[in-house]
């Protein structure tokens, strides 16, 4: 994992090299200088991204012992202290679920059912970025977009789509098939009671639906982010093509989650599908410079909070067995 998490930190940055060296920096420069001190308020407006997901891990937590100590606002923090670590350390987007499971912990909630409903959001984001990779496809050709054009689009709509089911499923009754093949004891009894909290959430069929219907509506607001980032640029477009290039950058950049941060993969998919929406070069980077200056901001508030977090918990545990 270090050796492709190595190999896709420097293939990213010989793509950001690369079109860097293609446009005209100095323009994209103007841009953002154009839009100035406004492209601030994307700060305060991320809450609209993080709030649906910790709406949606608390109705998956719902009914798991000592859920109540984990309250909306310690979710909210919890989901960006994820998204942080997600977005911006070399752990291929896996680390965040890791640390949401510790900081789960120390609240008192059991390790089986914290790590069952991080996994299970996984899984709905899979379904919620996918859904709107189809959408984004739609609106793509619905822009005038020719299917000769984004062919391979169209290709990937159909290869990928075995991907969330196939996961689903095998979520659900892999162990099944797996426990007779590997011994009853093999598995320890941390995996076995994994297993069973991953499917008791699995069956809970309407908190899915309404967590992944909130996923979708943070999804969303990324969208409105384009469609207000490119207003302040000089530049307005329509609703779809906000989401359009929304839906599908999102869709490029968790299939590239190997390369840290998405480095100059969202830069290119920006600036591949925007074309069609009118957005040269110069604009696609500014946008993708002004969502990443938001990224880098509140990613660094997020992960200094945790960090002290871990500071007085590591006190905490020291205390208490002294």
């Amino acid at each position: 994992m270090k050796i492709a998490l190595y190999i896709g930190a420097l293939l990213g940055v010989a793509l950001l090299v690369t079109l860097a060296v293609r446009v005209d920096l100095a323009a994209m420069v103007h841009v953002l200088t154009v839009a100035g001190w406004p492209l601030l308020w994307l700060l305060p407006y991320r809450a609209f991204y993080f709030l649906p997901y910790a709406l949606g891990w608390r109705i998956l937590l719902r009914g798991t012992e000592n859920a109540r100590n984990a309250g909306l606002g310690y979710l909210f923090w919890a989901t960006t202290v994820r998204e942080a670590i997600d977005r911006l350390l070399p752990v291929a987007s896996v680390g965040g679920g890791v640390i949401g499971v510790r900081l789960l912990r120390w609240r008192g909630l059991p390790a089986p059912e914290a790590g069952a409903s991080i996994i299970v959001e996984i899984l709905l984001t899979l379904f919620a970025v996918y859904f709107f990779f189809v959408v984004g496809v739609l609106l793509l050709f619905h822009g005038g977009a020719s299917t000769r054009e984004h062919s391979r689009l169209l290709l990937a709509l159909l290869v990928t789509l075995p991907v969330p089911l196939g996961t689903a499923w095998l979520l659900r009754y892999g162990s099944r098939y797996l426990i007779p093949l590997v011994g009853e004891n093999a598995l320890s009894a941390g995996v076995a009671a994994l297993d069973r909290a991953i499917r008791a959430t699995l069956s809970r069929y309407r908190a899915l639906f309404v967590t992944g219907g909130l996923q979708c509506a943070g999804l969303l607001s990324g969208a409105f982010e384009i469609w207000f980032v490119l207003r302040l640029f000089g530049h307005p477009v329509d609703w779809r093509a906000a989401m359009s290039v929304e839906g599908l950058t999102q869709a490029v950049r968790h299939i590239a989650f190997v390369i840290p941060a998405g480095l100059g993969v969202q830069e290119a998919a920006l600036i591949m599908f925007g074309r069609t929406f009118g957005i040269d070069a110069e604009l696609a980077l500014a946008l993708s410079m002004a969502k990443r200056l938001r990224e880098v901001l509140l990613g660094v508030v997020s992960l200094l909070s945790w960090q002290w977090m871990e500071g007085r918990q590591i006190h905490k545990d020291w205390r208490a067995r002294g």
